[in-house]
């Protein structure tokens, strides 16, 4: 095992070093040069276009409504990586690490805005196994490019490995609700595994419900909850601010049990914890708003503003003030969910840890699903729209639950140096699909900004473009 960590921390050095950094940022800031930084100064509209339309069923052809989309992507980014990853982010990287996890989210709404476009743009209509929009990596490779080799290699490496990433959602339970209720690992663990497998179970349809319902609560909860520390410690707040930018582009100094952190450090956690935490650049976008019900793939894609900006700039804002705030990160030896938690009990006394232990349950318990539901597209494409398709199910959501329920106790730092691994080969696999069909994508951009928006607004009633690659890979179909 301690040659497998080592080999995973090498790993994790490598791939996510100063060129990983550079490539991810400069990805964000061309893609965002070249949209114009639609998706970072238009907020009224982006708004508009969203979180004001969460009662909408959606326009066009797809599976679900838009905003289920959404909520099912932001049970994979509002998850534990904005308590469990700011936190070793802060441990690893110093408080500077906030900085860079901000400008990378900033950057990074134009990247998630074009998983999204691409999702909707290579998207099939499986019609015979579950009557579903459906797209992945794998989906991409072979309508966009041809690739139905590589497209299948990809697909199996998904499945198999995707679960494993869920073992730091079930880890920063285990170790929250000890720390705060003194809950046996095991109870945890198995109340996580089986709530997540009914819910599972349920489908698409299920998942989206679920997850319309509980995402929303949760995140508005914890918002409060952080908010309630920054307020009660309000003095405070210029200090903070300070420490962070100083931190940020200057060696952080050692203080009582943080070793300190060179910039080097706060660069990379913050932008690997970020991106892991937001899902910027990772391609999980371009899987859950595959089968949103929309007019145009360019409407769907400003869910990828409201997804990072609540994400990156208001959850993990919070959490990291939080830590910061009141001093955790060095007054204490402890990394991951645990650390957020005696945050919070510093700040409330013992009921803080305990609300903030349950806002990891139920942020791990959300994500878990969430993540099922992006690998289960790669099966999906290893075994086509058939009846295998449909009798594999439950089969995989088995499959999916046993790391989550047996490899939750592996060392915290080792499963967030595996996540950090994967997570960068699915960063490096979605830049390649962007940067080959970005073509394709500002077209697609810019027939929304000068064609199709400006005929809805003088009321006239273009076409909807939508897309099913199994009925014309090339060209939308408009109703």
């Amino acid at each position: 095992m301690k040659a497998i960590t080592d080999f995973f921390y090498m790993m994790d050095d490598f791939m996510w070093g100063s060129w990983m950094t550079i490539l991810i940022l400069v990805t964000g800031i061309a893609l965002s040069i070249c949209f114009k930084f639609r998706y970072q100064r238009k907020i009224g509209f982006n708004f508009h276009n969203t979180f004001s339309q969460i009662k909408s069923g959606g326009e066009g052809e797809g599976t679900i409504s838009g905003f289920r989309a959404a909520c099912t992507a932001l049970a994979n980014t509002i998850g534990t990586g904005n308590i469990s990853g700011v936190a070793t982010a802060i441990v690893s990287g110093g408080p500077g690490a906030l900085v860079w996890m901000l400008i990378s989210a900033f950057f990074g709404m134009s990247t998630k805005a074009c998983e999204i476009i691409i999702g909707q743009r290579y998207r099939e209509h499986y019609k015979e196994s579950m009557n579903e929009y459906v797209c992945d990596r794998s989906f991409v490779l072979k309508n966009a490019f041809g690739w139905k080799r590589g497209a299948v290699v990809l697909a199996v490496f998904c499945f198999v490995f995707g679960p494993w990433t869920c073992c730091v959602q079930t880890e920063a339970v285990t170790s929250s609700m000890s720390e705060a209720f003194g809950v046996p690992s095991i109870i945890s663990v198995v109340v996580i595994g089986l709530t997540c497998l009914v819910t599972i179970w349920g489908g698409l349809k299920r998942i989206s419900n679920v997850m319309s319902m509980a995402v929303p609560v949760m995140a508005v909860l914890y918002i409060l909850m952080g908010l309630g520390v920054i307020i009660l410690n309000w003095r405070s707040i210029p200090e903070v601010i300070a420490l962070i930018f100083k931190s940020a582009f200057t060696p952080a100094s050692a203080v009582g049990g943080f070793a300190g952190a060179t910039v080097r450090d706060a660069i990379q956690y913050g932008v690997a914890r970020g991106i892991y935490s937001n899902d910027a650049g990772t391609g999980y976008g371009m899987i859950a708003h595959a089968p949103a019900k929309t007019d145009h793939p360019v409407r769907q894609s400003l869910w990828g503003w409201g997804e990072v900006f609540l994400d990156t700039f208001i959850i993990c804002t919070i959490t990291a003030f939080t830590i910061i705030i009141t001093g955790s990160y060095y007054t204490s030896e402890a990394t991951s969910g645990a650390l957020t938690t005696i945050a919070f009990t510093t700040a409330y006394g013992s009921i803080g840890g305990q609300l903030t232990a349950i806002a990891i349950a139920v942020f791990a318990w959300t994500t878990i699903i969430g993540m099922y539901y992006t690998c289960e597209k790669s099966v999906n494409y290893a075994f086509g729209d058939t009846e295998a398709n449909r009798k594999m199910m439950p089969i995989y959501m088995i499959y999916y639950m046993i790391p989550c329920v047996l490899f939750y106790n592996i060392e915290a730092d080792a499963l967030w140096a595996f996540t950090d691994v994967l997570s960068a080969v699915y960063v490096l696999i979605t830049i390649f699909i962007i940067a080959a069909k970005h073509r394709e994508i500002f077209k697609l951009f810019n027939d929304f900004w000068e064609r199709y928006l400006p005929a809805k607004e003088r009321g006239e009633n273009p076409g909807y473009v939508t897309f099913d690659c199994r009925l014309d890979p090339d060209n939308p179909i408009k109703a």
